[in-house]
């Protein structure tokens, strides 16, 4: 967090999106070749920085007709937001908790924790509205050593930002709702490859036809979560032919098991996972239209439509399943709704498809995050072939970033033996996500009470909220760790140590690219602010000769 601020206090006239004191910045151009002070080092650039700048040079502009608007943000957010988990984690939350009262606190809890996680992105989104998440967050806050927090972020974007659970349990439910009531690994394998080789193939060569499907598709999903709620409150008010399972007298009376300390963490580090994907459209804030004032409508609207439909869906399990079939469903809680609602061959039918829409939802709006993503890596150098991830296609989209991304998601789908270990890969982004979290709050914190950052925002974040948010992120860190009662070992520690592994491959990365290789090549690198043709700003890391 020390050092000379690198960029400046954005002014917070909320359609500004550049307008900085440039009196702290490093020199500004159109061009990242145009910058370079030679009286320091040479302005010969290396060869593979003459061609990142001509690639660069010739990169299509994003055409405004084809940026997002409020609503198309408002489902990137959503599409991710609700996968499979509203459909089957109920069960072991209610399991966990052991009374329905304290199940839907819990819901609301998991919900308001969210709430103040976007609180914090929206200050940092807000104040640097362009594409790249936490990346250009923690830029801004740890920026000694010099690009160690940059590297960190790409380890976790590129080993683990990956599309495979979402492509495999697509694959499952497709299989399931074909009529394979036992689908193989091996099939289910191959239908996650071509799932996710279509949405890669459409957001490259039909980005409109992209954007129109997952819209389509959140559309759907909320429809879907809609009618669970509206059947739910019909069978509270009895006009429904099925027995009233009088799950809320007494609603916060123990249910003989669940409750307690640990057993309320479980649920809730549950329920959190289910929130995931709030932050979503702030990977892409470049392709919204007027990104700060998008963000702040889209944000909050998608979050908190989703907290209601979260709550309000539970409610409407309990309404119509009695609480012991509940406890008992597993991942099924909602194919139990279904049957008790329309019987065994219309819910055995509609929830596989429902919850493969879903399924195939995430998988659309991950791809078209994920991808920016790397492009933003790209168009800075800081990738290997960085000429290469930093093209557009003729269509506008970053068709290397998304290759990359179909890349490793195709790996982890087809490299590792099926069974636990596999599960176990699928499921290690959530620790290494808590850790850049907890560092983006506490760099929030540390911006907002450090004079000499002179940091500004259209948006402020209280120390409360923010505290929150890090303490939770903090607990997200602590639970795996924690042995439950009866456990032995302490399996949690495997998930944590190869997720922290992947975060120091990019600690590595960072000693081979910014310290063994300018040495042993005689170049240092450098680092410029670009302000482009489409005002967009961003960063390049070009390689100079000594």
């Amino acid at each position: 967090m020390l050092g000379t601020p690198a960029y400046a206090a954005l002014s917070s006239s909320p359609d500004a999106a550049t307008d900085y004191d440039t009196s702290l910045q490093p020199k500004i151009s159109a061009h990242p070749l145009e910058s370079l002070d030679n009286d320091s080092v040479s302005a010969e650039l290396l060869a593979d920085d003459e061609e990142l700048g001509e690639a660069l040079a010739g990169l299509p502009m994003h055409p405004q007709s084809r940026k997002l608007g409020a609503m198309s943000a408002v489902f990137l957010i959503l599409n991710k937001m609700i996968g499979t988990g509203i459909f089957s984690t109920p069960s072991g939350v209610f399991l966990a908790s052991g009374s329905v009262g304290m199940s839907i606190l819990l819901w609301i809890l998991g919900g308001v924790l969210s709430l103040t996680g976007l609180s914090v992105f929206l200050e940092f989104g807000l104040a640097i509205p362009k594409s790249g998440g936490e990346k250009n967050y923690l830029e801004r806050v740890y920026r000694t050593p010099k690009y160690l927090i940059t590297c960190v972020f790409l380890g976790q974007m590129i080993l683990l930002g990956f599309s495979a659970g979402n492509s495999l349990a697509f694959g499952r439910y497709v299989l399931f709702a074909a009529g394979v009531d036992f689908p193989s690994e091996r099939s289910s394998r191959i239908v996650a490859v071509l799932c996710i080789t279509f949405v890669v193939l459409v957001h490259a060569l039909r980005p409109t036809i992209g954007t129109k499907l997952f819209n389509a598709l959140g559309i759907f999903k909320v429809i879907v979560l809609i009618l669970v709620v509206v059947v739910g409150f019909v069978a509270l008010l009895g006009w429904l032919p099925i027995d009233n399972p009088g799950n809320f007298e007494n609603a916060f009376e123990n249910s003989g098991f669940g409750g307690g300390t640990y057993n309320y963490a479980t649920a809730l580090l549950r329920i959190v996972y289910s929130y995931r994907g709030w932050e979503n459209a702030n990977y892409v804030l470049s392709e919204l239209e007027n990104p700060r004032r998008t963000l702040a409508v889209a944000a909050p609207l998608a979050i908190g439509g989703v907290m209601v439909l979260y709550v309000l869906a539970n409610v409407a399990y309990f309404a119509v399943i009695p609480k012991y079939e509940i406890a008992h469903s597993g991942v099924i809680v909602a194919g139990l709704f279904f049957r008790r609602v329309f019987g065994d061959s219309a819910g055995a039918r509609m929830l596989p498809l429902f919850v493969a829409l879903s399924n195939l939802g995430n998988v659309l709006v991950v791809a078209f995050a994920h991808a920016r993503v790397n492009y933003e890596f790209g168009k800075e150098g800081i990738l290997p072939f960085s000429s290469f991830f930093a093209r557009l296609n003729k269509h506008g989209s970053p068709a290397s970033g998304l290759f990359l991304h179909w890349l490793v998601t195709c790996l982890v789908l087809t490299v590792p033996p099926p069974g636990e270990a596999y599960e176990f890969i699928i499921d290690l982004n959530t620790y290494p996500s808590a850790w850049i979290n907890a560092l983006v709050a506490g760099g929030l914190i540390y911006l907002q009470y450090n004079k000499h950052e002179q940091w500004s925002s259209p948006f402020h974040s209280y120390l409360p909220i923010t505290l929150a948010y890090l303490f939770s992120n903090l607990f997200l860190m602590y639970m795996p760790l924690v042995k439950s009662p009866g456990q032995e070992g302490h399996p949690g520690f495997a998930m944590a140590g190869v997720g922290m592994g992947c975060l120091f491959m990019g600690v590595v990365y960072w000693v081979v690219w910014s310290v063994i290789m300018p040495r042993l090549g005689g170049y240092q690198i450098i680092d410029e602010i670009v302000i482009e043709e489409d005002g967009n700003e961003s960063v390049r890391y070009l390689k100079v000769e000594n």
